[in-house]
């Protein structure tokens, strides 16, 4: 199984990542759009976080299911855990050292039709609402 490590750009967040990368995918919900990364999925058991733990900022929005994870020094994003498939992350794979990330298809997912819980949620969230 192919082994990547990977870090933020200031480097004091490392990880590895054991997982053959076939595809990798994009997402137009608005937070991925905006940070504009190209994602793995990967299942937990793949990634492990070598240093820098304890400088990984977390944001949670919407259903606060999914949470992403940047760097708090340089505010790179790293990975985050995934909405839709909690026991998987989407790893940001312009974070992997030594991965062409024009070798593999590029998939684009659906996120922005995923629906959006928050009564208080900003209109620049698409996505159904559903009741309260």
């Amino acid at each position: 199984m192919p082994t990547y490590r990977g870090s933020c750009h200031c480097g004091a967040v490392t990880f590895r990542l054991v997982s053959e990368i076939t595809e990798v995918t994009t997402c137009d919900c608005s937070l991925c759009r905006q940070k504009n990364a190209l994602m793995t999925k990967v299942h937990e058991s793949a990634l492990t976080v070598l240093s820098g733990e304890d400088l990984l900022s977390g944001y949670e929005w919407n259903t606060h299911r999914a949470r992403h994870f940047f760097c708090s020094r340089c505010g790179v994003y790293t990975f985050h855990r995934k909405r839709a498939a909690p026991d998987h992350f989407g790893v940001n794979v312009f974070c992997l050292e030594e991965f062409d990330a024009a070798a593999v298809p590029v998939r684009a997912t659906e996120g922005a039709g995923m629906s959006v819980v928050d009564r208080n949620a900003r209109g620049q969230w698409p996505g159904p609402r559903e009741p309260s």
